[in-house]
Formats: C-alpha cells, sequence, structure tokens
C-alpha cells in the first residue's frame, strides 16, 4: 500500500480556494473513476482501491491519498499527475 500526502499552499478566498478544489476532483474523478463528495471543508473521494481527502485550510490544501495494493504500482506517476493539477489550479 501507498500513502500520497501533498500540501499546496494558495492565496485564494474561501470561496474561490472551493473551486479550486473541485477542479481538483473532477479531474481525479475523471481520469480515475473515483466518487467525489464535500463534508463541511473536506473533499472525500473513492473507489476500489483508492480513497483521500482534500482538506482546504486558510493558506494551503491538503490532499492525502491512500492507494491499494494493486494501485500503489502507480504511485509515482499517480503522485506526480496530482501535484501538477494542484499547483495549476490553487495558483
Amino acid at each position: 500500500m501507498a500513502d500520497i500526502s501533498i500540501t499546496q499552499p494558495h492565496s485564494l478566498s474561501p470561496d474561490a480556494a472551493r473551486a479550486a478544489a473541485q477542479k481538483v476532483a473532477d479531474k481525479l474523478s475523471s481520469d480515475y473513476g473515483l466518487a467525489c463528495k464535500w463534508v463541511g471543508d473536506v473533499l472525500q473521494f473513492e473507489r476500489a482501491g483508492v480513497d483521500g481527502t482534500l482538506t482546504l485550510g486558510g493558506r494551503e490544501a491538503l490532499i492525502r491519498i491512500k492507494l491499494g495494493l494493486m494501485m500503489s504500482a502507480f504511485a509515482p506517476t499517480i503522485e506526480q499527475k496530482v501535484a501538477d493539477n494542484m499547483r495549476k489550479v490553487f495558483a
């Protein structure tokens, strides 16, 4: 199993940060078939072999992803794609 944790600083308003997080969720959903839902300021996502959260803070967004055995082989690629996407949308 593999865990991915990425912290992305931002200077967005709360509404803009939530919109950016939703873009990340939409990308995760389309790329990996994840089901996403908001619980307060935390975006939860999951599918077989993958689950995680994207938590919005005042000046940062933190994404944590737990990969099951089958998906852990793709951890470096997934981490790079997610980090690149977060940098783009939270810029």
